[in-house]
């Protein structure tokens, strides 16, 4: 069965394999989440899980949220998550889904939010080789020409110009699990994740496994 969870990003560092070789892992703290609710065909019209993470004091909840997850029988928590599953996924309402259902070695999706740049040019943001840098050039870190005259008289849609860069969704694939460290609810990745230190991201079987060519 497909296993997603949430959690944060604690940081990065460096671990040694079994042939002493140096790996870059990004230190994920993912769960445990509790099911707060399942979904179904009959009922909604589709299957889906709903997951619950960061424990959170009942009074800061709504009532709405309280009435929810006490149906469901978990203690209340600040963060509430849905995911499509199969039919047979198997879960009900109060089951917890901890790091122990991934495996090391396993390929694995981070999805997490990119650190916000606010507004950039196009240098940082497309990587625009710019314009000369000696005197009197008046044209250093510019675009250049970005619209047309008479036809079609307004820029093309997707132009790349400079605007709003970083904060949006990004989902990295095809991971590595290196350890796992089930009584700290640790999850070693190699490579890095979006987002920074402290930022929510959801971990989840990979969709799109490479297959190694013989």
């Amino acid at each position: 069965m497909k296993v997603t969870l949430l959690g944060k990003k604690i940081g990065m560092t460096q671990v040694f394999d079994a042939d002493r070789r140096l790996i870059p892992v990004t230190v994920i703290e993912a769960g445990p989440c509790p099911v707060t609710q399942v979904k179904s065909t009959e009922k909604d019209g589709y299957h889906a899980v709903q997951i619950g993470y960061r424990p959170q004091k009942e009074h800061r909840l709504s009532k709405a949220a309280r009435g929810h997850l006490k149906k469901a029988g978990v203690d209340p928590v600040s963060e509430l998550q849905e995911f499509r599953a199969d039919a047979d996924h198997g879960l009900n309402c109060g089951d917890v889904l901890t790091v122990e259902r991934f495996e090391e070695g396993q390929k694995i999706d981070i999805i997490g939010t990119s650190k916000g740049r606010g507004f950039q040019g196009v240098v940082k943001r497309d990587g625009f080789a710019g314009g000369p840098a000696s005197h009197g050039s008046m044209f250093h870190r510019r675009g250049g020409s970005y619209g047309f005259c008479q036809w079609p008289g307004h820029v093309i849609k997707g132009k790349k110009m400079p605007g709003h860069m970083g904060d949006v969704q990004r989902t990295v694939q095809n991971l590595q699990i290196v350890k796992i460290i089930p009584e700290k609810n640790l999850i070693l990745v190699k490579g890095s994740i979006p987002g920074t230190r402290g930022g929510q991201v959801a971990v989840r079987t990979a969709k799109k496994q490479k297959t190694s060519k013989a």
